[in-house]
């Protein structure tokens, strides 16, 4: 019985040695496997990462989220034909300006990429083209002339001066105003409200936001852009733009004071924001990844979005 029950144990031990020896032998291939997954998963990540901000689904959501700033200030109630027309609106917008000269020019290149987006931009415009056809009169003629302006500031309308996106100085502003125009007005306009003078001091407050947004954009643009754009740091320098971004957050963030509903909340939530935009300025650089502006300062309105959906619901 004793010699039986020692036999067991050595057949045992035998086997975990083995099998420990097998383990040891076969660790450095399932490191491999597992890197190998870990990069597989990364690479499928950056994929739809890419996807999502080429095809103008974060800049869609940049303007969501402002749309849903307006709501809040104004106490509107969630209006869903305007919010979604401005959201899938924007994509066809975007992907319109960033793709149309391309594909008159005949010179793209058919990826999947680039068919996925194609997809997105025809579904989303059927989207919008639904929704708009349950906004108000006044926002539907409002609307159109933002898209007029879209079109100017695409198309080469005037043959010997091109479209207004190369009209040298003239750029950010047309940008921001339809950013501030289609975020404020068009919801203002929807909900049946006057243009007030607290919707002007937000006019003015979200025109500086977008041009120090785009300032950023710019620097980090500088080493792409044609210099007959002339844009703010082909003038002045990366170290003026910079400190002139600084100089616009100060009007920003005082034009709060002059509302007349203003909320001592909304003060310590715009510091923030204030403290967040003037870090981004000043690391700026145009040795910085496109990824720096087209995901992360994009996602300035929206991380102001939900520092007010917090302090609200706290």
């Amino acid at each position: 019985m004793f010699f039986t029950s020692t036999k067991i144990i050595i057949n045992i031990l035998i086997i975990l040695f083995f099998n420990l020896n097998f383990i040891q032998n076969c660790q450095p291939k399932i490191t491999l496997i597992n890197r190998l997954i870990t990069f597989v998963r990364m690479q499928l990540l950056k994929r739809i990462l890419s996807f999502y901000i080429s095809a103008s689904i974060h800049v869609a959501l940049s303007v969501y989220a402002l749309i849903r700033m307006t709501f809040h200030f104004f106490h509107i109630a969630y209006d869903e034909p305007m919010i979604l027309f401005a959201f899938f609106g924007t994509i066809v917008g975007y992907n319109f300006v960033k793709y149309e000269a391309l594909v008159r020019a005949e010179k793209v290149r058919w990826s999947r990429q680039l068919k996925g987006i194609v997809v997105v931009s025809v579904v989303s415009f059927a989207v919008a083209g639904y929704y708009f056809f349950h906004l108000e009169r006044i926002t539907q003629l409002v609307a159109i002339g933002f898209l007029a302006l879209t079109l100017l500031y695409t198309l080469p309308v005037f043959p010997k001066i091109g479209n207004a996106r190369n009209w040298a100085g003239v750029k950010i502003y047309i940008v921001a105003f339809c950013w501030a125009g289609i975020t404020l007005f068009l919801p203002i306009l929807n909900a049946g409200l006057t243009l007030s003078h607290d919707v002007w001091l937000k006019f003015c407050q979200r025109f500086l936001l977008i041009i120090i947004l785009i300032l950023i954009f710019e620097i980090i643009d500088l080493k792409n852009d044609d210099l007959s754009l002339q844009t703010v740091p082909q003038k002045l320098g990366v170290a003026k733009t910079k400190i002139l971004n600084l100089f616009l957050l100060i009007p920003f963030y005082f034009l709060e004071f002059l509302k007349s509903d203003f909320q001592v909340q909304q003060l310590w939530i715009n510091l923030v924001l204030v403290v967040v935009i003037a870090l981004f300025t000043v690391f700026s650089s145009p040795k910085r990844s496109n990824y720096y502006t087209d995901f992360w300062v994009e996602s300035i309105p929206i991380f102001w979005w939900f520092m007010v959906f917090y302090a609200e619901n706290m």
